[in-house]
């Protein structure tokens, strides 16, 4: 899996977590004083990349969590049929289809940027 553990107190807000086995980019991050009996909390508010579902997790600052490596790719769309683009990597020239966001629209031969981990992708708009 292309991930990496990280201590919670390096992460910050546009950064990739994961919670609940899903890759989630943070949008909201805050630290509680310590307390009488351990160390500071951190709270962190995320979005998933690639469903949309609101998350949050609170964990000791200094406690270890896998954080995904999503990488932002190029492509070009090769061809749309309704909802679905049909996307070339221009890295790898793998094809593959993909659902288009609603607020967007693509022509062939169009330049992307999207998204990728572990086989989920999705456009950057």
């Amino acid at each position: 899996m292309p991930r990496e553990q990280k201590e919670v107190r390096e992460l910050q807000e546009g950064s990739y977590v994961m919670i609940d086995d899903t890759p989630c980019e943070i949008n909201g991050y805050s630290t509680a004083k310590p307390g009488k009996h351990g160390s500071a909390k951190a709270r962190i508010e995320a979005e998933g990349v690639f469903d949309g579902k609101k998350q949050s997790l609170s964990q000791p600052v200094d406690a270890k969590i896998w954080v995904p490596i999503v990488e932002r790719k190029q492509g070009q769309v090769v061809s749309i049929d309704g909802d679905e683009v049909q996307v070339m990597d221009l890295e790898t020239y793998d094809t593959f289809t993909m659902l288009a966001p609603d607020d967007e629209e693509f022509e062939a031969d169009q330049n992307i940027e999207f998204l990728d981990y572990e086989g989920q992708r999705k456009v950057v708009g």
